[in-house]
């Protein structure tokens, strides 16, 4: 599937922080912790756990919450389909950025070891 103009905006505009709690739910619900959601938000994105609180405090759209990441060297080699898309196809950089996270999340809850999931 292609990802269109309509569908990176609202990727864009989507709240990190009120899609946050779905992650920690996902992960949860198959035995996994918080603290390893933050160990992978914090290798995607160079966010420690300070930092990763306080974006929570601010309510930051998926593109502000990308725009000072620093998205780690091995993201590239992230591949496969989530929500229909291939993620190593998509063009738009925030696009691309949310769904190696969604792609993470879901190895995470999967049960993947760290190793792997941290390519």
């Amino acid at each position: 599937m292609e990802a269109t103009a309509a569908h990176d905006e609202k990727i864009a505009n989507l709240s990190f922080t009120k899609v946050y709690p779905m992650y920690v739910s996902k992960v949860t619900k198959k035995g996994r912790t918080v603290e390893e959601l933050h160990q992978v938000i914090e290798w995607l994105t160079g966010y420690d756990e300070a930092t990763l609180k306080d974006i929570l405090e601010e309510d930051l759209t998926f593109e502000a919450f990308f725009e000072h990441a620093t998205i780690h060297p091995n993201a590239r080699l992230i591949k496969g389909v989530i929500c229909g898309y291939r993620v190593e196809d998509l063009k738009t950089p925030t696009t691309q950025h949310t769904r190696y996270l969604d792609k993470m999340v879901d190895e995470l809850a999967k049960g993947l070891k760290m190793g792997k999931i941290l390519r």
